[in-house]
């Protein structure tokens, strides 16, 4: 039996979509449907009643640049105690895999092309320097885990999110869901202009959540790995192409001004797949323009 922890979030959403998909067993679990991470007892009380060997973690308390300068304190407890819970009932209730993403901002704020064998060369950018550190943490217990049990589990890098069902709420999105907002309310307000924060330059690279969801549940039948793995195809694009594209998809008419007195964050993130694929036998497939279409389609319906 699979276990899906933050089942009711963005990515969890999807990875439990796939796995219906796929004729899967597996059990929801978040805040929402009554198991709060954060507390030991009650964490240790749901795996004695819900008999799992497997777990695709989903669970995370995360949000955008601004989000993140906020809520550091929050960032930091939330996240911590959520790994240190989860990986003491791994290893209590004899789970055989746990598949564990870790966001890319674990990288050193000097990376460019983000390559494993770089992932301890240097400090974090202060923008992410809370959540790339919990996220690296998680890594580090379950290696602890694994070196003194023998608890596998897998550690899969991976870039932001974006796509349907994502967060769209001000503070919590990242800049490709805040810039979709920003361009539906301009062209449905008939706004004469959008403000991107920052200069516009800084390079990211998104992973469709649904290339997401696809290499968290390959990750489950994946080669045992320690170290930490990437799934990425080296390709970003920088925000201000970005928010050409969104606002072309969008068919916003207006002026885009940049505002250059907003964070730009880590100047480049683009992360080299070449193990990911190599482990899973796959790597991400939906191309930017398509999943951008894709994303605005739904935020009209939904949001």
């Amino acid at each position: 039996m699979i276990l899906v922890t933050g089942a009711t979030g963005f990515v969890g959403k999807r990875v439990c979509h796939l796995l219906e998909k796929q004729n899967k067993k597996f059990i929801r679990t978040s805040v929402s449907l009554g198991l709060d991470l954060r507390d030991p007892v009650a964490t240790q009380n749901f795996f004695e009643k819900n008999k799992t060997d497997q777990i695709i973690n989903c669970a995370a308390f995360v949000g955008g640049i601004q989000f993140g300068y906020k809520h550091p304190v929050e960032l930091f407890q939330n996240n911590m105690l959520m790994t240190v819970n989860l990986l003491a009932a791994a290893h209590k209730f004899g789970i055989k895999r746990l598949v564990n993403p870790i966001s890319n901002c674990a990288y050193p704020a000097k990376a460019t092309l983000f390559k494993e064998e770089e992932f301890w060369d240097g400090p974090l950018h202060d923008s992410v320097l809370v959540y790339g550190f919990v996220r690296k943490a998680s890594w580090i217990g379950s290696w602890a885990y694994n070196k003194q049990h023998g608890l596998d589990v897998l550690n899969l890098i991976v870039s932001n999110m974006y796509g349907p069902e994502d967060h769209f709420e001000e503070e919590r999105s990242h800049a490709l869901g805040a810039l979709i907002m920003k361009f539906v309310k301009a062209k449905k307000e008939n706004l004469p202009q959008v403000v991107v924060w920052g200069t516009g330059s800084p390079v990211r690279e998104w992973l469709h959540v649904d290339d997401g969801a696809e290499a968290l549940v390959r990750g489950l039948d994946a080669a045992k790995v320690v170290e930490p793995v990437n799934v990425g195809v080296a390709s970003g694009i920088s925000i201000k192409d970005l928010a050409l594209l969104i606002k072309e998809v969008v068919g916003y008419k207006g002026e885009m001004v940049f505002d250059t007195s907003k964070p730009d964050g880590a100047p480049y993130k683009t992360v080299d797949g070449t193990k990911g694929e190599a482990l899973l036998g796959w790597k991400p497939s939906v191309q930017l323009e398509q999943g951008v279409k894709d994303t605005v389609e739904w935020y009209l319906k939904h949001a």
